[in-house]
């Protein structure tokens, strides 16, 4: 499990590093900072449950960070 976690801070620098060079420095930095704390977690050697827990947690940020970003910042299209 620890390694699907430096896997998920390898695609998030990826990311990071095209959004970078498309001049997305907000975009790239967000991913940057996700890159860090994957492949932290990823070598802290916590237990599997431990690894579970922490991304669901993530998931659970995100999708209500994005879909409060898409519903009240971004505005309706009509």
């Amino acid at each position: 499990m620890a390694r699907m976690f430096r896997v998920l801070g390898f695609w998030t620098l990826v990311i990071g590093l095209m959004a970078f060079a498309g001049d997305m420095i907000e975009m790239a930095l967000l991913f940057f900072m996700q890159t860090a704390v994957f492949v932290l977690l990823g070598y802290l050697k916590l237990s599997e449950r431990t690894y579970i827990l922490s991304f669901w947690a993530y998931m659970i940020i995100c999708f209500t960070g994005f879909s409060y970003w898409t519903v009240f910042k971004m505005g309706m299209p009509f």
